[in-house]
């Protein structure tokens, strides 16, 4: 009478999809774009492609608006879906922004059509609100209601409590969508639902865990001081949603309690500092409050003004410095870079410069986006530095230069091999998903333990960690992966 299907985000973390099959209807949990290896195993039409049959689905649910969990509803809809799409307040209003890029990207500029494809997403757009139930479908004996929760992963993500009922059955299922880490920047952290007696649970980081705030908050400011001790650019492949504004609101809070302190460093050899170029009227290199933080991506520029009118769903911490006359999200230091020119000015002058400098450009894999650019001019120059604040899913060029950039390898960009000179630094303490623990740590939350789980979005390896870890906590639930 009921039963959990999967469409993607089984042999790795990209192409979320998920469906809840009530008697003959259903929803869908997602409707993800395949990335990096997923994505290499066929033609780009067949992992476009909806190839899963849905004139029963009555709605699709958001968890939240990262590309690998929305990036195929231009294709869902295409293939005939009417439904209307259910989502959080703020993923209601970062939607249509995602979507609009992905369009141009991968559809058309055609400013038309882009606007007439954003109209009907606006119309479908269901926006709930957290901890609220709302009514699928009430059809006698079958009905279907869901309900999200903070997940804290990224503004306005979720996950999602179905309640559903079929032939006398009642059942509880839950979709952990991407779970967050404790104590990250802006966002609560996710609490375990009061009931599943099934979970489908994400395992990105299902065999490992993360450093806590504080460790990486120092490596994160240790990294800085080395990449930057020598006049390099710090460049880091950042999402333009979540990852960006943490990393802003991280450096915001170091600028702000070292801010007349030099950023130097001691060299290898342990002499004399090494500097970058001195300022105007100062032997001394740059202080924190004198770096220089540039944005380049108009879309992440755009999500970090929606995170900063977002300011309600942020966490006591995030909204007391606000109150504070702190701005974590907009500070003297920080420059957003917009057009296309000036974006090329920029590499340019990086390039050829040696001023400090730190660089958020997207895409957060290196697998397109602004950050290409930057990497073809900068990886053979020893004084940059990439750092690594997110996943690099296997196949795509940030976990290459994450495998091979210490060993001075290369990497294939856009068709040509590019050395890596550059260090390469990973703070992973900055993940967007929860590690091991915190994983275990909310299933273990749930007052009564699922009948089953099953174990989704990671690499085999974290997925069999995680599923043995389950089982010996759980002894008496079936703990599946499925394939």
């Amino acid at each position: 009478m009921m039963d959990i299907l999967h469409h993607g985000a089984v042999c790795g973390v990209t192409g979320s999809c998920h469906e809840l099959r009530v008697q003959g209807s259903g929803i869908l949990i997602d409707c993800g774009l395949f990335q990096g290896q997923g994505a290499t195993s066929g033609t780009s039409a067949q992992q476009l492609a909806i190839d899963f049959p849905i004139d029963h689905i009555r709605a699709l649910v958001v968890t939240h608006v990262h590309i690998d969990h929305v990036g195929r509803i231009p294709y869902l809809l295409a293939a005939g879906f009417e439904g209307p799409i259910i989502c959080s307040e703020p993923s209601a209003i970062m939607l249509p922004e995602i979507l609009e890029d992905a369009l141009k990207i991968g559809f058309t500029r055609d400013k038309r059509l882009i606007e007439r494809f954003l109209g009907v997403i606006r119309e479908r757009l269901v926006s709930v609100p957290y901890g609220q139930w709302h009514e699928v479908f009430d059809e006698g004996e079958c009905s279907l209601s869901v309900r999200l929760q903070q997940a804290g992963h990224i503004l306005g993500s979720a996950y999602v409590e179905c309640e559903a009922r079929a032939g006398g059955c009642e059942e509880r299922v839950v979709f952990s969508g991407d779970l967050g880490a404790p104590h990250s920047p802006l966002l609560p952290e996710p609490v375990s639902p009061e009931r599943a007696d099934r979970l489908v649970i994400e395992s990105t980081y299902g065999d490992k865990d993360h450093e806590d705030r504080e460790t990486r908050r120092y490596r994160l400011k240790r990294v800085l001081e080395h990449a930057l001790a020598d006049g390099g650019t710090v460049l880091v492949p950042a999402f333009s949603i979540g990852r960006t504004q943490e990393l802003l609101y991280e450096i915001e809070g170091l600028i702000a309690e070292f801010g007349d302190e030099p950023v130097a460093e001691l060299g290898a050899g342990g002499g004399s500092p090494r500097r970058g170029r001195p300022q105007s009227g100062s032997s001394e290199g740059p202080t924190w409050n004198q770096l220089e933080i540039v944005v380049d991506s108009p879309l992440a520029a755009e999500f970090t003004r929606i995170y900063r009118d977002l300011k309600p769903f942020w966490d006591a911490e995030a909204r007391a410095l606000v109150k504070a006359g702190r701005h974590p999200l907009s500070f003297e230091q920080l420059t957003v870079i917009n057009s296309h020119e000036d974006h090329l000015n920029a590499v340019e002058y990086l390039a050829k410069s040696h001023r400090p400098c730190v660089v958020l450009a997207g895409s957060g894999m290196c697998a397109g986006g602004r950050v290409v650019s930057y990497l073809k001019a900068m990886l053979d120059d020893a004084r940059n530095d990439v750092l690594f604040v997110g996943y690099q899913a296997a196949g795509t060029p940030g976990r290459d230069i994450l495998t091979y950039g210490p060993r001075g390898g290369w990497v294939e960009l856009d068709g040509e091999r590019y050395d890596i000179r550059a260090k390469v630094h990973q703070v992973g303490g900055y993940s967007a998903h929860a590690g091991q623990s915190d994983l275990l740590r909310f299933v273990e939350g749930i007052p009564e333990a699922p009948k089953e789980i099953r174990v989704v979005h990671g690499d085999d390896n974290a997925k069999q960690a995680l599923q043995a870890k389950l089982k010996q906590m759980v002894p008496g639930t079936e703990v599946l992966v499925p394939d």
